[in-house]
Order: C-alpha cells, then sequence, then structure tokens
C-alpha cells in the first residue's frame, strides 16, 4: 500500500534503530554500538571503558545532532592489539633489593631468599615502551574514535529511517481503515435520522393519547432536538478533516521535522470524534461501527508512539 498525498518518499523516522561500527589503530581495537527505542523525550546513556570518560560529552552531543527524540544508548568496546613486549630486568631496583636482603639475612640469619621470589617483587621485571600514551597520541585517538562513533550514528540514522519507511506503510493502513469506517458510518448516519424519528414518535404517539395532549409545535420541537442530539454529521466531518492531517503528517516529516508529538496528539483527536460517535449513537450498526473506529484508532496510536 503506497500511502496518498506523496507520503510514499517521506522521511518519517522509527525511534528504533540499530547500527554498529568498528576501527583500529597499531595499538587497539575499537567498537562503538548504538541502540534507540521509542522514549517520550531524547535521552542518551554512554558506556565507556575506564578512562574514556572525556569522551562522553562529545559523543552525547554527537547525538543530539542527529535523533531528535527516543532512548539512545551508546557502547565503546576497546581492546588491545599490541604484540607481547620484551621483558627486562631494572637491574639498579634489583640490586636494591640484593643489598636488603643481604642486610636482613646478617642480621636475622633469615635464609637467602630465591630467584623467582625477586623476581616476583613489582618493578623488578619491566616491559619495554611499557608507558603511557603521550598526549598527541591520546588526541589522534581521541579523533579516529569519535570518526568510528560518526560512521555509528549515521549507520543509526539509515537504520531509523527505514523502521520509519516500513512503519509509515502500517499507518497508513490504519487511515485507510478509519476512512472506510468513516465512509460506512456516513451512510449509516442518514439511516439513523429515520430510526430516531420514527422511535420518538412512537413514545409521542402514547403521550398524544393523553390529556392534556401535546400540541403539534411542542411535537415538532421535540423531534428536532431529539434528531439534532443524534446528529453525528459533525464528528464524521472532523473526522474527515483529521483523516486529511494524518496523510499530511506522513507526507511532510522531514528529518528536521519529526511528526511524532502531533501525530500522538492526532490520535488522541481521533479517539475524541470516536467516542462521541459511539454516545449520540442511536442505531445498534452505527455503535458497532463506532467501536470498530475506535479500535482502529488505537491500533493506529500503538504505531505512532514509536514515531520520532
Amino acid at each position: 500500500m503506497v500511502p496518498k498525498n506523496g507520503a510514499g518518499g517521506n522521511l518519517i523516522a522509527s525511534m528504533t534503530g540499530y547500527a554498529r561500527a568498528q576501527g583500529s589503530d597499531d595499538r587497539r581495537r575499537w567498537v562503538w554500538e548504538a541502540r534507540s527505542v521509542n522514549g517520550r523525550n531524547l535521552e542518551i546513556r554512554c558506556r565507556v571503558p575506564p578512562g574514556f570518560d572525556r569522551l562522553e560529552n562529545p559523543a552525547r552531543a554527537a547525538v543530539g545532532g542527529r535523533v531528535k527524540r527516543g532512548n539512545v544508548s551508546l557502547t565503546l568496546t576497546i581492546s588491545s592489539e599490541r604484540q607481547a613486549k620484551p621483558l627486562s630486568i631494572n637491574r639498579s631496583l634489583l640490586a636494591e633489593l640484593a643489598t636488603l636482603v643481604d642486610e636482613v639475612r646478617k642480621t636475622t640469619g633469615a635464609a637467602p631468599p630465591s630467584a623467582d621470589g625477586l623476581l616476583r617483587v613489582r618493578g623488578v621485571i619491566e616491559e619495554e615502551d611499557g608507558g603511557q600514551d603521550s598526549e598527541e597520541t591520546l588526541v589522534i585517538l581521541d579523533k579516529a574514535l569519535q570518526a568510528t562513533l560518526d560512521e555509528a550514528l549515521k549507520g543509526l540514522v539509515v537504520s531509523r529511517a527505514a523502521e520509519g519507511k516500513a512503519l509509515a506503510t502500517v499507518i497508513d493502513g490504519h487511515v485507510e481503515e478509519i476512512e472506510a469506517l468513516c465512509v460506512r458510518a456516513t451512510e449509516r448516519a442518514v439511516a439513523q435520522i429515520g430510526t430516531v424519528r420514527a422511535r420518538f414518535e412512537a413514545q409521542l404517539a402514547e403521550l398524544l393519547g393523553r390529556v392534556p395532549a401535546l400540541s403539534e409545535e411542542r411535537f415538532a420541537q421535540e423531534v428536532a432536538l431529539l434528531v439534532g442530539k443524534a446528529d453525528v454529521r459533525e464528528e464524521l466531518d472532523r473526522l474527515t478533516a483529521h483523516i486529511a492531517q494524518a496523510r499530511t503528517l506522513l507526507a511532510d516529516a522531514r528529518a528536521d521535522n519529526p511528526v511524532g508529538r502531533k501525530f500522538d496528539f492526532l490520535c488522541q483527536e481521533f479517539n475524541r470524534e470516536a467516542n462521541t460517535l459511539c454516545s449520540k449513537s442511536a442505531d445498534i450498526e452505527l455503535t458497532r461501527i463506532g467501536i470498530d473506529l475506535k479500535g482502529a484508532v488505537e491500533r493506529m496510536r500503538e504505531q505512532v508512539q514509536n514515531v520520532e
């Protein structure tokens, strides 16, 4: 089913999506994962490894530049790709330890320590080039990590757009169903006026036999009042206007114009008119149509909850 009024080319976005991007340098591999689900506002959760907290604020800003609503979770995983470095002995530390051990042994008579015992002392064995990254290296690394994050967020936007395309088709199907029910309700509403009039005339017929009898003018007024209360044309006109507005929202959705909130409000208005239609119905068939209409509106509202 292709949405009307050009909605087939819409940019409606879902709030559900997933994307993953990875990168590496000569020492590390990293992966950014971005997940999003529906939410009333934009909420961002960011999980990064210890020592990379500096990336959280830039990551949140990057998300805010890409999406407007939804619960977004970002996860950064980093693993080392460094080859095992040659081990070396800190000979100055080992010499100091030997001197201290010799003094202790002479003073206490304790047995001399074994070689492996001395090597277990922290700092005696070192990994060459095991120092921390320089400031320049960290700047380069951060740029690479942010570039990978940007790639993941682009994928998330594409994922949400693909989900939104399917979502737009489903929503348009609900709009079609609502429109068909409104057509049935309009046809049935014409018959309802005659039903109400006949029922009211039957009730008044009993009263007309009483004394004193109602005047013809009063009779006409009462009939007109009841028929007016049962007139659902105003509700049907508003439903028709809401249908047109729903299709406009589908057609006008853009990346910088998310329509989820507007669509959610429109569903409330749909439901209000459907409730009034049911309450004013004096015909069982029209009541059934009204109930079906409420069901169709609710099904559409459930889908709309996931529109950005």
